[in-house]
């Protein structure tokens, strides 16, 4: 199992930059072409929330036009930019979820692995939150199967990272059940996130949360929340997690944009 993951694509309709600065739409096609060219290629793409900006139906039409490039299969995931209502009229051919819930989460079972991904939208608010329901699905899912290595993937990370600014933003509703549900599964991998656009690593559960920059612009670093929020143009990442024999979930990250290499003689 090889997938990949991006995050926070806030795509906007065609010619509008967010910011009047930020052309998201040029960052994801070059996101998508550095996936294509990745050897191996990835068995599927998941896109962690944050799909397009203003949750408008022009911007759903945008990001289908994008996304239909890749040589890979995409899942995809809500964010707090996101609408559900829009994301579901942009994208009602999707199977892999249930379309007659009110939530997008469903679960991935891979060749010796199992994706959950998780629906943290709360409509209208930049925080997030999993309400009993959604939470009662993920503890569902993770009883079925205590043994199968697995992720959760969800947009908002549900603890604070030392980023002052963001942290209030975070997953706030459900995070202390979500923190017992994951630590009572033994099996769980990983938790991935994103919508901090900086990469952040901790442990959370008996596991590890691990937060991936954007696909595009990146939040500017400020440990003292002196400042207000501010955005930088520092890197777009993408992340490949690969289950490796006798090491379990691994975890590559690797920058959008490629490098030349050469050959070395040395360890």
């Amino acid at each position: 199992m090889l997938f990949a993951q991006i995050t926070d694509l806030h795509v906007r309709a065609a010619g509008d930059r967010l910011g009047g600065r930020v052309d998201t739409g040029a960052f994801l096609e070059r996101a998508v072409a550095r996936l294509n060219g990745l050897d191996p290629r990835p068995d599927f793409v998941l896109v962690t929330g944050d799909l397009v900006d203003g949750g408008d139906p022009d911007e759903y039409a945008r990001l289908r036009e994008l996304l239909a490039p890749l040589a890979m299969p995409v899942r995809l995931a809500l964010g707090n930019h996101d609408d559900r209502e829009a994301f579901r009229a942009g994208f009602p051919d999707l199977d892999y979820w249930n379309a007659g819930e009110p939530f997008v989460q469903y679960a991935l079972d891979l060749d010796g692995s199992r994706v959950l991904v998780l629906d943290t939208l709360d409509q209208g608010k930049s925080t997030g939150a999993l309400c009993e329901r959604r939470l009662d699905w993920l503890a569902a899912r993770l009883a079925e199967d205590r043994t199968t290595p697995t992720v959760v993937a969800m947009h908002h990370p549900p603890i604070p990272v030392g980023i002052p600014g963001m942290d209030r933003l975070r997953l706030l509703e459900g995070a202390e059940r979500l923190e017992a549900l994951v630590a009572g599964a033994p099996n769980v991998e990983r938790v991935i996130a994103g919508h901090l656009h900086r990469g952040v690593t901790v442990r959370f559960a008996g596991t590890v949360l691990d937060v991936l920059p954007g696909a595009a612009h990146q939040v500017a670093y400020d440990a003292e929340g002196r400042a207000p929020l501010s955005l930088t143009f520092e890197p777009p990442m993408l992340q490949l997690h690969r289950l490796v024999p006798g090491a379990g979930l691994v975890s590559h990250r690797l920058t959008v944009e490629s490098f030349d290499a050469y050959p070395f003689g040395g360890g």
